[in-house]
């Protein structure tokens, strides 16, 4: 077997030294700090990715954007976060390992679940006494986190009400939601550790998640392409974006008030 071959066969073990001699690399060629750190952020999802020995293979980035076009993310970003790893590949002389599909592929319309689609899941779910799946729903729809992040709610995160995801970006757990896992969490035995877990005290993955709601979509009557967790966190998104749009509104609306009582009071009277 020819040296290329062998080296082709045996992958590439991805490590944190790796990435920071990758990244130094980048500064060295005068690559500025925030690419850098955009850099940083990507490869370190894609670290947190890879199953335990930290291996990469020839289909391993065709399975990553398959997971992140799941998660949520536009083709764009997920353009972008291939891209990283194919750089650090580039850097690694490991051009073989590149293969992740076209970068030119066409961004899909996607269904978009509505809010009484989502209150009907959560209410098909409280009747057949389904409250893991119920909280799954909302934990989903209400806090916006991916299912790469899921095992990272745990009892300690959900006591503190915030969780802090790779990137640092902050995800709050509503007061409300928050009662309802720790409700959850005493009544089940789970001090410690991730909340959602199986019979088997480990994290439930991301194909056991796709399984309970695509079960609970089809009691709900609830179109199965939108029982997933991308159409939830797209859900989230857009009720954030409506509420902001809705302050912006009576802010605006709130300062028109004020500029016309100070009109009234003190503005130059035209008729003069």
């Amino acid at each position: 077997m020819k040296d290329a071959e062998r080296t082709a066969m045996a992958g590439l073990v991805l490590t944190p030294e790796l990435i920071e001699a990758f990244l130094e690399d980048l500064k060295n060629r005068g690559r500025v700090v925030d690419t850098i750190k955009a850099y940083r952020h990507h490869l370190n999802v894609f670290y947190d990715f890879l199953p335990k020995d930290k291996s990469i293979q020839k289909d391993t980035l065709s399975q990553w954007k398959a997971v992140l076009m799941e998660d949520g993310f536009a083709i764009r970003t997920v353009n972008l976060y291939l891209s990283a790893a194919k750089s650090l590949l580039e850097y690694c002389n490991r051009r073989d390992l590149q293969v992740s599909g076209s970068r030119t592929e066409p961004e899909t319309i996607q269904p978009e679940l509505t809010r009484t689609e989502y209150l009907r899941l959560l209410s098909t779910a409280r009747n057949l006494e389904n409250e893991q799946t119920y909280l799954l729903v909302k934990v989903f729809a209400t806090t916006g986190i991916s299912i790469r992040d899921l095992p990272k709610m745990t009892i300690k995160t959900i006591e503190k009400g915030r969780m802090v995801l790779p990137d640092g970006e902050e995800v709050r757990i509503p007061e409300c939601i928050q009662a309802e896992l720790l409700d959850f969490a005493k009544r089940n035995g789970i001090y410690e550790g991730p909340l959602f877990i199986t019979r088997n005290k480990t994290p439930i993955d991301r194909n056991g998640i796709n399984r309970l709601l695509h079960l609970l979509a089809a009691d709900a009557c609830v179109d199965k392409e939108k029982a997933n967790t991308r159409c939830l966190r797209r859900l989230y998104l857009t009720t954030q974006k409506n509420i902001q749009a809705n302050l912006a509104l009576l802010m605006e609306q709130t300062y028109d008030r004020l500029l016309e009582k100070e009109q009234a009071s003190i503005g130059w009277d035209q008729s003069e």
